[in-house]
């Protein structure tokens, strides 16, 4: 059965904006996991906009269902991977002046560093995911640079929604993707742009295992609360699942 992993980002993006102490992530994290939550996601930035490093080393020893940290191949934030030793690491691409992480890694255009850092965190017992677009040459380059996992970019698809004929495209993008990935040993997750609206087709491709899902999750949880948010998003993948096998 696929799973949610819920990113926190958010939470602590709107504590940040006052720099003050609420709402704490850690807390939102213990209920995304009561409301079924198989696993919290947090990206912990160079410039620290949101996620701080107080809140990985509580969420490492509180969270019950798995760590996924979502991380650039920076030396201090692989330095503070090797330390925390969360159940996964995300390694993704990184612009400080970004507002969200804009497209896949590039594996092949930086591809001994990567595979450096993924030795490093293996050795850790780490397990690696690289988020990358579904392009069959940067799928490749994960296997080749030992990587248990690769995250698919979901975004473009999501920003398609609406147009019927390149969401069909990009979702086709999605699905040969992921059965390349696994060809190549491969296991598969997806995520980014994803919402209540666009996530029934993602969760239905045959080889997706997690769906990491954030912006939209914690964007219904300020009107119905998050209990209520996250069960909602897991009833439609597991329906998308349950439709497709049926």
């Amino acid at each position: 059965m696929i799973r949610l992993g819920v990113n926190i980002d958010h939470v602590a993006t709107v504590r940040q904006a006052r720099k003050t102490v609420e709402p704490d992530p850690v807390a939102a994290a213990s209920i995304a996991e009561m409301a079924g939550a198989e696993g919290i996601t947090v990206h912990l930035r160079e410039d620290r906009r949101h996620m701080q490093d107080r809140d990985i080393k509580i969420l490492r020893k509180t969270i019950r269902t798995s760590l996924n940290l979502e991380m650039a191949v920076c030396e201090e934030i692989v330095q503070i991977a090797e330390e925390i030793i969360p159940d996964y690491a995300c390694l993704v691409p990184e612009k400080r002046e970004e507002v969200t992480t804009e497209g896949g890694l590039d594996v092949v255009g930086g591809f001994a560093r990567i595979k450096e850092v993924v030795s490093r965190l293996n050795a850790k017992g780490v397990k690696v995911s690289l988020f990358i677009d579904p392009v069959l040459e940067q799928i490749e380059a994960s296997a080749k640079a030992g990587a248990q996992y690769v995250e698919l970019h979901t975004g473009t698809y999501a920003e398609c929604w609406g147009n019927e004929e390149k969401t069909g495209k990009e979702l086709d993008k999605l699905i040969k993707g992921a059965a390349f990935a696994k060809s190549k040993g491969l296991r598969v997750n997806g995520g980014h742009g994803l919402t209540y609206q666009n996530v029934k087709p993602v969760a239905a491709i045959s080889e997706m295992e997690e769906l990491n899902i954030g912006h939209s999750i914690i964007s219904r949880a300020v009107l119905v609360g998050l209990d209520r948010a996250v069960r909602e998003m897991r009833d439609l993948m597991v329906e998308a699942v349950r439709f497709k096998s049926e």
